[in-house]
């Protein structure tokens, strides 16, 4: 266990989280590495009436991982992981990134949807659902749980499974941290590469409109494991980009096959044919494509999201208005394509609603400073108000900031909503992990 206090030489590093607008003090960080560390810092702050805060990777968008003034529980030195390909089953710690998770996996052939961004720590990703690139083929990170370990706020280390503690075991399947300090996970995983046809093919903004709705019909009739997702985004200043679309709006396809490369090349010919005028697609590492994306730390960052059970030209050209605008030039529009193992049986074993749902749209501003930030924030809120008469009310949890209970109750709907609150009252009843999409105890 290590303490630090805002004298300790590593505070400041150890407070900093990747969106730029937390800045956020708290009294004590404490650096737990095992679960009888993560159960003393919590006594600690019962002792003297701390609020808690709990950091592994610290990626959420409203710093939900820090506080001002109480005490951090932090994760990240457990980093242990432990993977059996015969069982394919992978038993790891809280402080994994999905970025390490991969590496480890991928060493065997194996892997579970992970992250977008790598750099996502796997606790918070997989407590809150776990959406990312494989998701129409495996389902969400939390399908493929077996069992967590956890502390809860009284400091007693449980297990929730099927078969022990099942309505915790549900509860964690999307409900955030809401119910303790995860330590431990254990996944079943699935056969994949290590090599996979990946990549980023792009378009000059100009063929925006029919290129959006060119993949628009191409990806509702793709396979399940056709991970196709459609970024607006400001061409960057790199050696792959035509020297007269640097600094222009560009549309991209980011392209991932969940299974044999050869036949992930076959699929990605539907989506070559519409011309992209720079193809990236290859045969690439699953975990090095993994955390070729990766979005830089120490922006100022604000995002959404919103669900659709379709995508209408009225409704793209409100996507596509709003990418002409992009506040600076690492903002990015996201259309994210649902369908296949989203909506599936393991569905109804989750407290997330409206899986069903076609379509997600994730607005990401980021700007360069607090006076972009809130720019940022200006033009994602405006894309939510002219997209909604387009937009189900269902929302991603972990796609979002501190938007309020309405849309937290949006993600789970009442009756998910009360029986999640039934669980906390008897985990949490003080409400002690409040640093979160907060589930409130029933009473």
């Amino acid at each position: 266990m290590k303490w630090m206090k805002p004298d300790s030489p590593d505070y400041d590093d150890a407070r900093t989280l990747f969106n730029a607008m937390i800045d956020r003090r708290p009294a004590v960080i404490a650096q737990c590495g095992t679960p009888a560390d993560v159960a003393e810092a919590l006594k600690y702050a019962r002792d003297n009436n701390l609020a808690v805060a709990v950091r592994a990777g610290g990626h959420s968008v409203a710093g939900m991982s820090l506080n001002d003034g109480g005490l951090v529980v932090d994760v990240r030195p457990m980093k242990s992981a432990r993977v059996d390909p015969e069982a394919r089953t992978a038993t790891v710690g809280a402080g994994l990134t999905c970025g390490e998770f991969d590496r480890a996996t991928q060493e065997h052939g194996l892997a579970i949807t992970g992250g977008r961004v790598s750099t996502t720590g796997l606790a918070g990703f997989t407590l809150g659902g776990g959406s990312g690139w494989l998701e129409r083929a495996f389902g969400f990170a939390c399908d493929d749980l077996i069992s967590v370990d956890l502390v809860t706020a009284a400091g007693e280390q449980v297990t929730a499974s099927a078969q022990e503690n099942p309505e915790l075991f549900w509860a964690l399947h999307g409900g955030g941290g809401n119910f303790g300090v995860a330590t431990s996970f254990t996944f079943g995983l699935h056969q994949l590469g290590p090599k996979v046809h990946a990549g980023l093919l792009m378009w000059p903004g100009d063929a925006a409109t029919e290129l959006s709705r060119g993949y628009r019909k191409l990806a509702l009739a793709a396979p399940n494991e056709v991970s196709a997702t459609l970024v607006y985004a400001t061409a960057p200043a790199e050696p792959f980009v035509p020297p007269d679309l640097v600094g222009k709006m560009a549309v991209y396809v980011v392209y991932v096959f969940a299974g044999d490369a050869e036949e992930g090349k076959e699929h990605a010919k539907a989506y070559r044919e519409l011309g992209p005028v720079v193809d990236l697609v290859e045969d690439t590492g699953y975990a090095d494509f993994q955390c070729s994306l990766d979005d830089p730390p120490g922006k100022y960052n604000y995002w959404s999201a919103d669900y659709h059970d379709e995508l209408s030209d009225d409704a793209l050209d409100i996507i596509i208005d709003s990418a002409r605008c992009l506040p600076g030039p690492s903002s990015q529009q996201l259309i994210a394509h649902w369908g296949g193992a989203v909506g599936g049986p393991a569905a109804a074993a989750t407290p997330l609603l409206n899986r069903g749902a076609s379509w997600v749209s994730h607005p990401f501003g980021l700007g360069d400073d607090p006076k972009g930030g809130q720019e940022a924030k200006a033009w994602v809120k405006q894309f939510r108000r002219d997209i909604s008469p387009y937009a189900t009310g269902g929302v991603w949890l972990n796609f979002i900031g501190d938007e309020g209970q309405a849309r937290i109750r949006a993600a789970y709907g009442d009756e998910n909503y009360n029986r999640l609150a039934q669980v906390k009252r008897q985990f949490d009843p003080d409400n002690t992990f409040r640093g979160n999409q907060n589930i409130l105890p029933a009473t």
